[in-house]
């Protein structure tokens, strides 16, 4: 089983960067894990949020085969403890899917179609993070979980 972090943008934060660089190095000990940047759409200024969320879903859409397992993360979605989130990955990394795909959305959210096309939402908390803050909050989260899964100490009860 594949895991992967889609994500809509480069982001042009270094720490984000190095952050998330660290934890995908140290996930790739646990599963295969990697992450996929959808470039950002050109001209945006001049587009609508209506049609940037479209033109997003569009390429996200093409992108994904027939039986992955997409979870969104939009703050709709379902919240868990780490050690919850840990339960939930091992319980995905069971399924008979070759791909869990997790995707951070845009600055807008995500289209109806993209909506349609989920199999799972998760919310990371009740506030609102930048889509930039959310890469690396989620695969941090996503090593967690591994580390709880392995019995590694990187968690405290």
């Amino acid at each position: 089983m594949k895991v992967e972090l889609w994500l809509l943008g480069n982001t042009s934060f270094d720490y984000i960067k190095e952050g998330v660089q660290i934890y995908e190095k140290r996930l790739k000990h646990y599963l295969s894990f990697s992450m996929n940047v959808i470039p950002d759409l050109k001209n945006r200024k001049k587009r609508s949020e209506e049609e940037i969320k479209q033109k997003e879903g569009e390429a996200i859409l093409k992108k994904l085969q027939k039986d992955d397992w997409l979870i969104l993360l939009d703050e709709r979605g379902k919240q868990f403890s780490s050690l919850e989130f840990a339960t939930y990955m091992e319980q995905l990394l069971q399924r008979s899917s070759k791909r869990i795909v997790f995707l951070i959305g845009g600055a807008y959210g995500f289209s109806k179609e993209v909506y349609n096309r989920a199999n799972a939402k998760i919310s990371l908390s009740k506030m609102t993070f930048s889509h930039q803050m959310v890469r690396l909050f989620v695969i941090e989260q996503i090593y967690r979980a591994m580390a709880i899964l392995h019995n590694l100490p990187y968690h405290h009860e």
